[in-house]
């Protein structure tokens, strides 16, 4: 019997800071043959050979700012045609942007309070300093630090969201395939965001990250719940990735990277029979 075909999106030599794209889809790709036909495509090639797949896989492609209007038209044409694509394009976390932080914010969900609107910097702390950051950004492109000062300025032009910079012991991720925990990485040193180390999670955490992949709407997909321990001891939210995420699968003892790999594969299986 013939396995099923996936096309595998990525840009294998896109050159992410800190992370090995290349490496990782590689490596994942292979794993996946196993049990499918991987076929590897530039994320600008992905519409027009998606047909002849049947499903497709998009991975370590890249922040789609830098190709908005293809990636735009590769959703609108998997949308239209019933295309079986994992991430599910039915994400409400940054796979639509970053309203989500501001909707989370304003619904006292545990994320790093968040405002758009010069008459909402109200609810925002008084701190000594702001973050600011594209509401389509990714990858923190186009992020700037402010003082109290500007926020207001930044604000009033639009297309920016700000939070307080919070001071914070360490960031950690919690990995998911289709909202089953499967492991978790920390920053040992906060100010590198790249040097991972394993994590045990404690119940209380897993039910915090647990909470935001319940609230988003993937049922067949990969998320990463980032978020960062402040100096209280809290966990807030600091992004809810459900397009692309890294996995630092090169992080993970082989048990781990084999049992990861075979929840993926359950999953895209459940998908295809969908």
């Amino acid at each position: 019997m013939a396995r099923p075909s996936i096309l595998y999106v990525t840009d294998l030599t896109y050159p992410a800071r800190g992370r090995r794209y290349g490496d990782e889809d590689t490596h994942l790709s292979a794993a996946l043959r196993t049990d499918f036909a991987v076929a590897l495509c530039h994320p600008l090639d992905a519409a027009g050979l998606m047909d002849s797949f049947d499903g497709v896989v998009v991975r370590n492609s890249g922040p789609v700012l830098h190709y908005q209007e293809q990636y735009d038209a590769f959703r609108a044409e998997a949308l239209r045609r019933g295309t079986r694509v994992f991430n599910e394009l039915t994400g409400r976390a940054d796979m639509a942007g970053k309203q989500y932080l501001l909707d989370l914010s304003a619904g006292g969900h545990p994320v790093i309070p968040t405002a758009e609107a010069p008459d909402d910097l109200g609810r925002l702390p008084d701190v000594a300093e702001y973050v600011a950051k594209p509401k389509l950004g990714a990858d923190s492109i186009g992020l700037e630090v402010a003082g109290p000062d500007r926020i207001a300025e930044i604000a009033a032009a639009g297309g920016m969201l700000v939070q307080p910079r919070i001071d914070f012991r360490y960031e950690v991720s919690f990995y998911f395939v289709d909202r089953e925990f499967q492991y978790a990485l920390h920053t040992p040193d906060k100010d590198v965001r790249w040097q991972l180390a394993p994590y045990r999670p404690s119940a209380e955490d897993l039910a915090f990250a647990q909470h935001f992949v319940d609230w988003n709407t993937v049922d067949h997909g990969i998320q990463r719940v980032d978020a960062c321990r402040t100096a209280d001891g809290e966990l807030l939210l600091v992004e809810l990735e459900d397009l692309n995420p890294y996995l630092s699968l090169d992080l993970l003892e082989a048990g781990q990277r084999e049992s990861f790999t075979a929840a993926m594969k359950d999953s895209l299986h459940r998908l295809l029979r969908r």
